[in-house]
């Protein structure tokens, strides 16, 4: 190799070399999305072009029941605007009442009269995932029993395990999400279910609001399998019948710069979801106010790793 071609040739291995940092480091570092619903009232053009108006890439998908013909206008929508679609979401049908008295006899796999029409409800949701090329589905399981003894604990673990397979064979994770029971009681849940594509998304509000932990030390007990985050915020409830309440990011009780570095130390970069849950202008305010709250302790976490 002659001297100039020589160093030509150094010259591109550091050029590719640095390249490869820059990219290695955007990717390993967490990017900040919102939760959208992409039926009802909005199509999923006008949900997803919503995500693009934040300045956003990413997006977690509310399905509701995954309705016939939902598939090609949401692949479409997603492909427009160039978002991605980290989850897809969906809780099934039947009542649901958010609460401690009725909210353990009506949210999620655990209610028998409703448990086969919401396994049936989330396989739907993992067919349109599919479809989408979405490598993630998103649910509340409901109030799993503390007590491995009860009746109802193998019940529930039986249904997770059933739609956690069903979603393995469609190339995904099935993702459940935190608040309706404590931390370890997750983790049993989870490894009770013998599946290696089950994770945790982690809604950094709801152990607040169900009053069963904090988001921070949950990391010590289910942090190996967050594959999800719901940025969120609130306050521990103070009448035993009621959750707390949801405020905006940076009012309520989270600790965000200590579950942000405690992340990064277990070497988490997937999505940050944003989720207000109020209506109107107020919501958007508060979105946008959240996106800079959070994109500041993020990137200052992950740039000094602290």
């Amino acid at each position: 190799m002659q001297a100039a071609d020589r160093r030509q040739f150094i010259k591109s291995a550091v050029a590719l070399t640095a390249a490869s940092l820059a990219t290695g480091a955007a990717v390993n570092k967490p990017r900040l999305g919102v939760v959208t619903d992409v039926i009802g009232k909005h199509s999923p053009d006008e949900a997803i072009a919503h995500v693009k108006s934040f300045g956003l890439s990413q997006c977690q998908v509310h399905v509701g029941l995954s309705p016939d013909g939902l598939a090609a206008p949401l692949k479409a929508a997603l492909a427009k605007y160039q978002v991605e679609a980290t989850a897809v979401m969906t809780l099934g049908s039947g009542k649901m009442v958010w609460d401690f008295y009725d909210g353990p006899k009506t949210i999620g796999l655990l209610p028998p009269e409703t448990r086969a029409a919401r396994i049936d409800a989330l396989k739907r949701a993992s067919n349109l995932a599919l479809q989408c090329n979405i490598k993630a589905v998103h649910t509340h399981c409901g109030f799993i029993p503390e007590d491995p003894n009860s009746a109802m604990y193998p019940e529930v673990v039986a249904a997770i395990h059933e739609v956690a397979a069903y979603c393995k064979a469609n190339g995904q994770t099935f993702l459940m999400e935190t608040g309706q029971e404590t931390p370890v009681t997750l983790l049993r849940a989870i490894q009770d279910s013998q599946l290696d594509n089950i994770g945790v998304n982690l809604d950094t509000a709801n152990l607040i609001l169900y009053g069963k932990g904090d988001p921070v030390a949950a990391l010590d007990v289910i942090g190996e399998y967050v594959r999800g985050l719901h940025a969120k915020d609130g306050r521990y409830p103070t009448n035993p019948r009621k959750l707390g309440e949801e405020v905006p990011i940076g009012q309520g009780k989270v600790d965000f710069a200590e579950v942000v570095r405690k992340l990064h130390a277990l070497g988490y970069a997937g999505p940050i979801t944003i989720e207000r849950e109020i209506s109107g202008s107020r919501q958007e305010e508060d979105i946008r106010a959240s996106l800079t709250y959070l994109q500041r302790i993020i990137d200052t976490t992950y740039s000094t790793g602290v």
